[in-house]
């Protein structure tokens, strides 16, 4: 009987995934993603990217509240599958990565061991690093730490965003986990310990995001800031705050630019010219390029320029 895989995963960077194995004819015996949620004003029901993909490609779908519950483990056991695939997805108990013959293998979007957690695409770039990757393993007890079977490398761009690698690794990943399925189906898969593969360098994490580690220090050089800006544009953005006619808002920038300017300032200061909108950071000025102060949409500093005026001495804090 030819081997079969049950694939898990949830938002769009797992849909390509999904694509690349069916479209390469690697039988999936289900897909397992995330139970529908009400979602916008109107609370209608919202399905994953990968359930709506499934459904397009005629796909099994379940969608267990609870990974353990006694229902959903006897129709995983049920369906027989040789292999589990994971791509942005729930940690799994491992009652169920374990379950498989084959085992439980998952893409990671870095150069493991560098990187583990929930935000490695975020972080990679947050950190100013100027190469990231995707990994293939498999599950073990402990989160991002299993035998690896392959890992690809990709150059980041010194003003690329998250969004913009994002988009790009989901591809690149994509390919990598055809081939390493492809080659644990065979028995054809090499297995390294992690810990084979750190040599000398430091192992980052890559934490889930929160508005602690979202928010801007103007102290910082301007390059960190950069880094940090693009490292979470599109979502969920750098923020600020800009205390204007009494009021205290949420001021986020989604993208900026460094630049050359000589004039003094302090951290947080804004100025607005001819050229565009600047903030002083620790070392120098920032150019603010796309913006979103509290209550309005996304827009070019350009445009928010036009309805307003900076004044001075007006900061971000």
């Amino acid at each position: 009987m030819e081997k079969r895989i049950v694939f898990m995963g949830t938002p769009g960077f797992a849909v390509a995934s999904l694509d690349a194995l069916h479209a390469a004819g690697i039988p999936i015996a289900a897909v397992v993603t995330a139970p529908d949620r009400p979602a916008g004003r109107g609370r209608k029901l919202r399905l994953s990217d990968v359930k709506e993909r499934a459904l397009e490609l005629g796909l099994p779908v379940l969608q267990p509240e609870r990974l353990r519950d006694p229902g959903f483990l006897a129709e995983l056991t049920r369906l027989g599958a040789d292999l589990f695939v994971v791509v942005a997805f729930r940690m799994l108990p491992e009652m169920v990565w374990n379950m498989p013959p084959l085992g439980t293998m998952n893409l990671h979007a870095s150069l493991l061991p560098d990187y583990r957690g929930a935000a490695p695409i975020n972080w990679a770039v947050i950190n100013g690093e100027q190469r990231t990757g995707v990994t293939t393993f498999f599950i073990a007890a402990t989160i991002d730490t299993g035998d690896i079977i392959a890992r690809e490398e990709c150059a980041i761009g010194p003003d690329e965003t998250a969004g913009e690698l994002h988009d790009r690794l989901k591809e690149q990943g994509a390919d990598l986990l055809v081939r390493s399925v492809r080659e644990v189906l065979d028995g054809r898969a090499d297995r390294t310990p992690q810990n084979a593969m750190a040599g000398t360098g430091e192992v980052h994490h890559a934490p889930k995001l929160t508005p602690e580690n979202t928010r801007i220090d103007w102290e910082l050089p301007a390059v960190r800031v950069h880094d940090l800006v693009r490292g979470l544009s599109p979502a969920p953005g750098a923020w600020t705050t800009w205390t204007r006619g009494g009021s205290t808002h949420t001021f986020k920038v989604h993208r900026s630019g460094l630049v050359e300017r000589n004039e003094p300032g302090t951290p947080g200061e804004l100025r607005a010219d001819g050229r565009g909108l600047f903030v002083r950071c620790g070392d120098g000025w920032l150019e603010l390029l796309e913006v979103q102060l509290e209550g309005r949409r996304r827009m070019r500093a350009a445009d928010l320029l036009n309805g307003i005026t900076i004044t001075t001495g007006e900061r971000l804090d």
